[in-house]
């Protein structure tokens, strides 16, 4: 008797489960990540290596690492581990230094930027050359981001390293 009361209850209970968002320190949001539809997170066509690209509903941790300024019409990625993402400000990027618009990416860090630059290494997915090396500095609010142009020589997948202090995360973009 007692797990058919349990059974029901859990039953009663199974949406909220599906509200449940992974903290910077979890894997990247399900594709459902809060309580009401205004909050689904679609999957985008156009990821490359272990990254998805979304589309709408973010993660709790990402709303309040952008002190809940974040765009919420753009695509945007979360990296692994997931403690930093990504909104696409043109999608698909493009390789090369393309102007109208750029290769604009929002950095958001679910971790105190603490004064440090965020440093990009990017090299093509596979190889280990060529290497494209950036730093953003802390200067810009509100909330935890850094704003970027991110051009990278050539078309394809691309892996980018991503530090800020001792905060360490990955990324793979597509450039087309």
């Amino acid at each position: 008797m007692a797990v058919c009361a349990w059974m029901s209850i859990a039953g009663c209970t199974s949406s909220s489960a599906a509200a449940v968002v992974p903290s910077p320190s979890h894997s990247p949001p399900p594709p459902f990540v809060g309580g009401s539809p205004s909050n689904l997170a679609l999957k985008v066509a156009g990821g490359c290596g272990t990254t998805q690209v979304y589309k709408g509903g973010q993660p709790d941790w990402l709303t309040r690492a952008g002190d809940n300024n974040n765009p919420s019409d753009l695509p945007y990625f979360i990296t692994s581990p997931a403690n930093a993402a990504g909104f696409l400000f043109s999608y698909p990027l493009r390789s090369g230094a393309p102007s109208n618009p750029g290769n604009k990416i929002l950095w958001v860090v679910g971790v105190p930027r603490d004064g440090n630059n965020l440093v990009v290494d990017a090299h093509p997915l596979g190889a280990s050359t060529p290497v494209v090396h950036m730093s953003f500095e802390d200067n810009s609010s509100p909330g935890e981001i850094y704003p970027s142009e991110v051009d990278v020589p050539s078309p394809g997948c691309w892996h980018f390293d991503v530090t800020w202090g001792s905060n360490h995360t990955s990324v793979e973009l597509l450039y087309a």
